[in-house]
């Protein structure tokens, strides 16, 4: 009940699944890739479902960015390309399949080497590239990926064609980005008015929230964004 220290002084950035799920992946500055918690489905790639209670390493030495969704993990390579492992409900690894399987160790999304960030939730996932572009893929009932319908997609599909998205995040029933002129566009559910429309009116492709914005939270039902 009271914080407690991770063993190690090199740790970089630090992700926890969230959404009702137990596990959490780190990285290092010199580049490795380390996770802990619930194991049930590979996401910490081991030969066994056991969870684990102290980090374990992943192999290889140029991990960079990561991200994590419910029962599943991302991380972006020094050489950009993309790799995620754990459950694919609704496709939302991004391996081109929507059955309920398990991926037990890090396995590439196409062979792209341009992406910049990723981030996820219950089962759909957001990125950008460093071209300024915005994907989208997984569960999309409510419209959560931004293409302007309700199909689901097991792997990546741009959003839109502008080039001048630089931060995105996933929410559970929405997807929220940023675009580099500082404004702010939502999609998905807006049931409880989580879109901040004015109203509880569903949106299915990006609808601009006014005003300038600089950062801010989207992860589970409700979002908090900074005015610049």
């Amino acid at each position: 009940s009271s914080p407690a220290q991770i063993p190690g002084t090199t740790w970089k950035d630090i992700r926890g699944q969230g959404a009702g799920s137990m596990g959490a992946i780190a990285s290092k500055t010199d580049g490795t890739l380390w996770v802990w918690g619930v194991n049930e489905n590979g996401e910490l790639t081991t030969t066994d479902r056991g969870a684990r209670s102290s980090p374990i390493q992943i192999s290889g030495t140029t991990w960079d960015k990561i991200g994590a969704g419910l029962n599943k993990f991302y991380s972006i390579k020094t050489d950009g390309t993309l790799w995620t492992w754990g459950n694919n409900a609704f496709g939302a690894l991004g391996h081109s399949s929507q059955h309920w399987i398990k991926i037990s160790s890090p396995t590439q999304v196409g062979s792209d080497t341009t992406w910049s960030s990723v981030t996820s939730t219950t089962y759909h996932t957001v990125a950008t590239k460093t071209d300024g572009t915005f994907w989208a893929w997984g569960y999309n009932t409510y419209g959560v990926l931004g293409h302007n319908n309700k199909t689901h997609y097991s792997s990546p599909v741009q959003v839109g064609s502008g080039t001048d998205w630089s931060k995105v995040w996933a929410g559970v029933y929405g997807s929220a980005a940023l675009k580099t002129n500082g404004t702010l566009w939502m999609t998905g559910r807006n049931q409880h008015g989580e879109l901040a429309q004015n109203n509880n009116t569903s949106y299915s492709s990006p609808t601009q929230i006014p005003g300038t914005w600089i950062d801010g939270n989207y992860t589970t039902t409700q979002a908090s964004f900074i005015k610049g």
